[in-house]
């Protein structure tokens, strides 16, 4: 058998035309211990912070967590069980990411992006990283855009504008939760993508907000990120960059977006459960010396962005859970410091039937006014004030003095205005709806009615304003704005429907 030179050389030389180096060059570690979800791995000397490491024999990732002399910890995102001391952990050069785009609105997911809602695959074409940078000063500008909450209290006293971060605070069933899911109702067809990220949550509570949201419509365009109470405590850690990257996608894009934080008191107890496993210094109630690092990274990536780059925005609505009322506590004050104002639900406030339960002396918006729509201000200026000297001419009268007619007067005021304040489970209310209503009870159109039939009045006078004086509601949201001219036409309408309303 001959060989034909000119064959071979043909051969070898199209074998290295097509030849491609393919070195595989990675650190390879050991894992020296593993337990309660973490890792300690000797070997990776080159590793970055927060890189992820992989685990090929369980089939875990983790994140590198802890850079010691001698080891790392690693913090597992997944289940660890099926790992061994001796298994082999290997860097990857990467950060963690998730998958971002309009696939994920309507669906559940965990931190990672993995569906948990039975749906089959997200088909994201795009990630982002998990922790980013905040926008900085210049790539700001001032929060002068109103995000309705549909709640009359809130949208009247504490205004939320489009790239606020309002803290919303109180002990546990007192409705924190029921403002930010009828925020989020009351986004439909305002173009806000929302993401709810439900942090230590019960199963159980967290079908029912699906159940509610689907109910309502509003599944369509939000994402709910899970990271449960029987989730492991890296990824209740991770959740909320998770559900805080998710929404950031839409504000780059120069679009708006409202991301809910339920809540970050079991976030910052995760948080210190993993920092404590891996023996980092506890400081005050045992929480590590970063946890208000840990939090203002992630609340100032709220932001309503300059017009050079798209200005959308990001609002942040972070719960934090409060023991006994205690405001003062570690992780409530650090959460009040950082963000721009606070909503306080008050307990005895809620169970004495006015909800949504705000204490009006505590809560407050430090730039909301500045989105406040104008007509709302004109209306609703003075109310906070009222309202707080109604509450001290209420414990006054208490003590069963004899009271003056001005003073009466004003109690009298002060249990309608409460009255009309009160509002139910998942009733968003239009921003115009709102207006005349507390437009009625400030000034004075509700006086001559019994205090239990002003819950009778005000869905019957808005269906009158609906029916037959729909060009007012429509100039009303147009302008924005109270004339002369609106006001005596609200005036006239208040006059015609109360003595209708006086008949029966």
């Amino acid at each position: 058998m001959k060989f034909k030179a000119d064959e071979i050389a043909s051969v070898i030389q199209k074998e290295i035309e097509q030849f491609e180096s393919q070195i595989d060059v990675r650190e390879v570690g050991r894992v020296i211990e593993v337990g309660d979800g973490i890792a300690r791995v000797y070997g990776l000397s080159g590793v970055m912070s927060n890189e992820m490491i992989e685990f090929p024999k369980s089939g875990v990732t983790g994140l590198a967590f802890n850079l010691e002399e001698n080891s790392i910890g690693v913090i597992l995102l997944g289940n660890y069980l099926g790992m061994e001391e001796g298994d082999e952990a290997r860097t990857t050069g990467k950060l963690l990411q998730v998958p971002v785009g309009e696939n994920l609105l309507g669906r559940v997911v965990d931190p990672l992006g993995n569906p948990l809602d039975g749906k089959g695959a997200i088909a994201a074409k795009e990630t982002r990283f998990v922790e980013t940078p905040a926008p900085g000063i210049a790539d700001r500008q001032p929060v002068r855009q109103s995000l309705q909450t549909g709640i009359k209290a809130i949208d009247a006293m504490t205004p939320i504008g489009r790239g606020q971060r309002e803290l919303i605070i109180g002990d546990r069933k007192t409705g924190k939760t029921a403002i930010c899911i009828d925020t989020i109702l009351n986004q439909k067809d305002t173009g806000v993508k929302c993401f709810y990220v439900a942090i230590g949550q019960k199963e159980s509570t967290v079908a029912g907000i699906i159940e509610i949201l689907r109910e309502n419509g509003a599944l369509d365009y939000t994402t709910i990120i899970v990271a449960g109470a029987s989730s492991a405590a890296p990824l209740q850690y991770i959740a909320p960059y998770a559900g805080c990257a998710m929404a950031e996608y839409f504000m780059y894009k120069g679009e708006h977006a409202l991301v809910v934080y339920d809540d970050l008191s079991k976030q910052a107890v995760a948080y210190r459960q993993l920092s404590l496993l891996m023996r980092r210094p506890p400081g005050r109630e045992a929480y590590p010396g970063d946890i208000f690092y840990c939090h203002s990274r992630l609340l100032e990536r709220a932001a309503k962005l300059s017009d050079d780059l798209g200005g959308g925005s990001l609002t942040s609505l972070p719960i934090v859970e409060t023991l006994e009322g205690e405001v003062s506590a570690y992780i409530p004050t650090n959460v009040i410091s950082i963000t721009d104002g606070q909503i306080y639900l008050q307990p005895d406030l809620f169970f004495r039937g006015q909800r949504p339960a705000m204490n009006i002396g505590i809560s407050v918006s430090r730039v909301g006014g500045s989105a406040q729509v104008p007509a709302m201000k004109q209306v609703a200026g003075g109310l906070r004030l009222d309202l707080a000297a109604f509450r001290e001419l209420e414990a006054f009268a208490q003590l069963g003095s004899d009271l003056d007619a001005a003073t009466q007067a004003q109690l009298d005021r002060g249990y309608r205005m409460n009255e009309l304040l009160k509002q139910g489970l998942c009733k968003p209310m239009h921003a115009t709806d709102q207006i005349l209503v507390i437009y009625a009870g400030t000034r004075g159109f509700l006086d001559r009615f019994e205090l239990s039939q002003i819950s009778k009045w005000e869905p019957e006078f808005l269906d009158y304003i609906h029916a037959e004086k729909s060009d007012l509601w429509q100039k009303i949201t147009d302008e924005k704005k109270l004339s002369d001219e609106i006001k005596s036409q609200i005036e006239g309408a208040l006059n015609t429907f109360n003595s209708r309303f006086a008949k029966g």
